[in-house]
Order: C-alpha cells, then sequence, then structure tokens
C-alpha cells in the first residue's frame, strides 16, 4: 500500500514515521514535505490547496490512500476532489472542515447534539463583544474571545485585560466577513482527545495534554503548542470512552444527520472543569505537538487504521493497542517566538539529540539553505518526543535531547509534564 501525505510540519513528519512502519506500507510520499520527512519518503512539490493537483499527483503515484495533514486544504475541500476522483482519503469534507474552519457552527453543532461546552455569544460588533463580555464574564476570571475562522492556533486570546480582550476583537472583527465567539472561562486542566471517525463508528486516541502559553509556569502569550504528554495518569478512568459517549459521537451522528458525515480524525479539546468535562474546541486533524504524544504509544498499524476510517472498516478494525511508555514533547522554537520568529539561523546537533534513547526529532519548521546547511523556516522548528518506562524518564530523555541541539536564540519550555511528574494535578469535578 502507498500512502500521500499533505503537509510540512512536525505533525506531518509524525505520520509519515507512523505510517512507514507499518507493515502494509511499501512507500510514503509527502507534500511537500519537510528535510526531515525527506529521509523517511519521497517529498514532491505541490499546491496542497490545489484538490486538482494533490489528486494527479495520487494519480501518478498511484496511491491507496491520502491523508491530509492540515486544517486549510480540509476547509479548501481538497478531500473532496479526491474522493470525487476515486481516492481513499483520511480527512474530512470542506462541509464536515467547518467544526474548526467556524467555531460558530461548531457551537451551533454541539448544542443540537447536546455536547456540553462552555456558554458563548457569536459577535459581529463591538457593542455586541462589549455585552457578551459582560454577560459572560466573572470576577476574577480571564475573558476567552475566539477569531471564528482559521487563525492558525493563534486566533485565541485569554486575558484578565478587557482592552486587550476588545483589541483582539476588533482585529477579528477588521477581517472580511469578521466575526467571532466570546465564551465564559472554563477552570480545570485541559485536555486533548483525538477521535476517529469513518462517519459512523467513532474510536479514540489515548487522552494527551498540551502546553500553549510560551514560557514556564503558562507564563506569556498563546502558541501552536510548546509541548505536551501522554498517557493522563491523573485523568479519570475511562475519560477517553466518555469523550466518545458524550461528545464525539454525538457529534458524528448529527454530522450524518446533517448529510455531511465526518471521515477523519475530530480533536476534542477539553477543560475538566469542576462542574465535570466541558468542550473548549473541536479540530479536525491531528494536533501539534499533542497528537505526537499520543501516536509515539499508538502500537496498532497506523497505516491499517487510517485506511479503514476511510474506507468505512473502523467498526471491523477491534480495540486499539498501546506501549506502556510514557511519551513527552518538548517543542524548541526560533528566537522571538511567537510574536516575531527569526528565521534562517544554522540548526546543529539533531545527530547527536536523535542518539538519545527513546527519542525521536521532527522537523517542524525548517529548511535547506542554498549551500544545504539546515536552518530554521518557522516559529516552531523541532518537536523532540521521548518515550521511556515512566513519566520521569521521559522528561529526562527529552531535555537530554533538547540539550544537544544548537539553534542561536532558540527557548523551550521547561516544564513540560512536570506537574504531572510531581503528581500536582488533581481534577475536582470527574469527567462528568
Amino acid at each position: 500500500m502507498k500512502a500521500l501525505v499533505l503537509g510540512s510540519g512536525a505533525r506531518e513528519h509524525a505520520l509519515v514515521k507512523a505510517l512507514a512502519v507499518d507493515p502494509e506500507i511499501d512507500a510514503v510520499i509527502a507534500a511537500p514535505g519537510n528535510p526531515g520527512i525527506d529521509t523517511t519518503a519521497l517529498c514532491v512539490a505541490v499546491d496542497i490547496l490545489d484538490g486538482d493537483a494533490v489528486a494527479a499527483l495520487a494519480r501518478e503515484h498511484e496511491v491507496d490512500l491520502v491523508v491530509v495533514g492540515p486544517e486549510a486544504p480540509l476547509v479548501a475541500g481538497v478531500a473532496d476532489v479526491c474522493r470525487a476522483a476515486g481516492l481513499a482519503v483520511f480527512g474530512p469534507s470542506a462541509a464536515s472542515a467547518r467544526l474548526e474552519g467556524s467555531k460558530a457552527f461548531a457551537k451551533d453543532v454541539m448544542a443540537a447534539a447536546d455536547v456540553p461546552t462552555a456558554r458563548a455569544h457569536v459577535c459581529t460588533t463591538l457593542h455586541e463583544v462589549e455585552a457578551a463580555l459582560d454577560a459572560l464574564g466573572a470576577p476574577g476570571m480571564p475573558y476567552v474571545v475566539k477569531d471564528d475562522g482559521l487563525a492558525a492556533g493563534k486566533g485565541v486570546v485569554v486575558t484578565e485585560s478587557r482592552e486587550e480582550a476588545l483589541s483582539h476583537a476588533a482585529s477579528c472583527l477588521a477581517k472580511p466577513d469578521g466575526r467571532l465567539v466570546v465564551e465564559e472561562y472554563l477552570d480545570g486542566p485541559e485536555v486533548s482527545v483525538f477521535c476517529l471517525s469513518d462517519g459512523e463508528t467513532v474510536v479514540a486516541l489515548e487522552p494527551a495534554q498540551d502546553f500553549k502559553r510560551v514560557g514556564d509556569d503558562d507564563a506569556g502569550p498563546n502558541t501552536g503548542g510548546m509541548g505536551a504528554y501522554s498517557p493522563l495518569e491523573w485523568a479519570p478512568a475511562g475519560l477517553a470512552d466518555e469523550v466518545v459517549a458524550r461528545v464525539a459521537q454525538p457529534t458524528v451522528d448529527e454530522m450524518r444527520r446533517r448529510g455531511t458525515p465526518f471521515v477523519g480524525v475530530l480533536y476534542v479539546g477539553l477543560a475538566l472543569t469542576s462542574r465535570g468535562l466541558r468542550v473548549i474546541e473541536f479540530n479536525v486533524r491531528f494536533g501539534d505537538p499533542d497528537g505526537q504524544a499520543s501516536l509515539a504509544r499508538l502500537e496498532s498499524p497506523f497505516g491499517q487504521l487510517l485506511l479503514a476510517t476511510a474506507t468505512g472498516g473502523l467498526g471491523e478494525f477491534g480495540r486499539l493497542r498501546w506501549s506502556d511508555d510514557r511519551a513527552v514533547v518538548v517543542v524548541v522554537a526560533s528566537s522571538g517566538y511567537p510574536a516575531g520568529p527569526r528565521t534562517g539561523d544554522p540548526i546543529t546537533g539533531l545527530d547527536a539529540a536523535a542518539e538519545v534513547p527513546g527519542v525521536v526529532v521532527l522537523h517542524a519548521g525548517t529548511a535547506r539553505s542554498g549551500s544545504g546547511a539546515l536552518v530554521s523556516a518557522g516559529g516552531r522548528v523541532l518537536d523532540v518526543v521521548a518515550v521511556g518506562s515512566s513519566l520521569k524518564k521521559a522528561r529526562a530523555s527529552a531535555y537530554e535531547a533538547v540539550g544537544l541541539i544548537e539553534l542561536d536564540g532558540s527557548h523551550h519550555r521547561s516544564d513540560i509534564a512536570l506537574r504531572a511528574q510531581r503528581g500536582e494535578l488533581v481534577v475536582t469535578g470527574g469527567a462528568r
């Protein structure tokens, strides 16, 4: 079986590696890929927002499965074009991808499916925003303002400053068809659960936890993600099954009822609040870096799992198999990230980092210079993934590898999974 993976980040690097070790996968093609992916898969330049070009590439290489990594081509309908060409596609249609492409749409689906989520107001004017902040704000609690559309992980502001909330709202409303969502703040630890759906059956991966703030102790602005780990030993028993029953399956059923069956991965971002679980947001692709933490422990054949999802066979696939190891992901970011990331800096030490037992280094934002040297090409540059028999050992390996990487001005969080290792995380409200 041949697979084509669309995308160029650490998420796609992780997907390619997971596919490559499936005994049923003979070859992996990546479009456009990156220098790290190039060591495992054939990288081909193509516009991944052009469905016809992607379908032609898939036919040229006679691939059996197209895996759409990022959200932009999904919202653009690339999966639809490929399906119309007779290809098996892991990734939802443009209509289903609205679950990520429009937060207002996602809220409407959640309401119809009786999915527990934060109270929210959809706003199209600053006057409506001010009224929503008054209605949903609580003393001593932050304001939450979300751009309605895609924003590459940077469309959400959680702040105690009303001025900052209004400023972000104004920037969202200034866009064409500007619209946003103001939500109540949800207390409690956040959890990522990735749920695979073939349009009817839903299967959850084991939960992970992501770290969005740029600095230790959750200081500084939100980012695309600075690290993650899995499993969550402090989380309520049966959390993944609870998410399927109360969130993912009702959502998939509602999408099918609307005539837009959801096929692919539904990311459920949760807060385990004092009142029980509440959905923060949906995405329609694997997360980065929390997706890497979940996939690092998956032992079931990944290519066969994705093909079963794409072709309606998830119900017959059987229960997923998991390693007993713990996984920790630490992101190495470039100088200036997230406000103004610097690019073009040389990267060295990757071979030494990869020799640390249990470590894999994924390329998130890298490129080759004119001389062939590896250089930074984005804000988040590398994902260092480590597995170990305990969280302590996985963290030690991850940070040992990070310490071997040389990238001028780079930074990373030093506290990924630290509170979990110390046993400091507690859920007061349980899953329900």
